[in-house]
């Protein structure tokens, strides 16, 4: 089983991009959408990261984003703090939608990682897969959320690995500028080149195991 990592920039398709794969009938692990879990009612993260930081449990039973950010916003050992909770709880997901997916006869997933090349992940996948965009459609399409602005885009960029680094360690590249008919025929022709990758992280997994 191939496993790789798609990433990309704000504002490149990345959500799109890994939509189109599930279209083809590929698995698609999505990182945020675990974090999101572990922090919801009942999740695996919520009693550790409230021990950490007292108060930011909601009403809801979950974990408050909002105030869990007062803790670790400018404060780089409460992050590190958080990571050491979270990362490993997202760690365990990802092995068991791995897991699952070779039990189910699966030759590719993917794994959907915003901040694959800033955390390493790259070493962990068999290939990667880079959705990009110019610059100028990217800021476009970021302003264009709610609640964004050019201080908080720059911020974001900021904390990421520039898109041309990206463009030279990425096996793969998605351009998005063209719109999401053009994107998804790209995808399509890509699968075959994908599962042809050599599985030797899956085979590492599964060596250890």
């Amino acid at each position: 089983m191939v496993i790789a990592g798609l990433t990309g920039s704000i504002g490149m398709g990345k959500s799109e991009t890994a939509k189109m794969f599930r279209a083809l009938g590929v698995p698609v692990y999505d990182a945020d959408a675990a974090v999101h879990a572990i922090y919801a009612k009942g999740g695996s993260a919520v009693a550790p990261v409230e021990a950490a930081f007292p108060g930011v449990t909601g009403e809801d039973g979950g974990i408050d984003r909002e105030k869990l950010s007062k803790y670790v916003l400018n404060d780089p050992a409460a992050l590190k703090k958080l990571e050491s909770i979270v990362h490993p709880l997202v760690g365990l997901e990802q092995q068991k939608f791995l897991q699952e997916s070779a039990d189910s006869g699966a030759d590719l997933v993917i794994i959907d990682v915003p901040l694959l090349f800033e955390t390493g992940g790259e070493s962990r996948v068999d290939c990667t897969v880079l959705v990009s965009a110019p610059y100028a459609l990217q800021r476009e399409r970021v302003l264009a959320r709610p609640g964004m602005s050019e201080e908080k885009f720059q911020a974001i960029l900021a904390k990421q690995v520039p898109d041309s680094e990206k463009r030279q360690r990425a096996d793969y590249i998605i351009d998005s500028s063209k719109g999401l008919e053009d994107a998804a025929e790209q995808v399509k022709a890509l699968l075959p080149r994908l599962k042809a990758c050599d599985a030797r992280a899956w085979r590492r997994r599964s060596e250890k195991s």
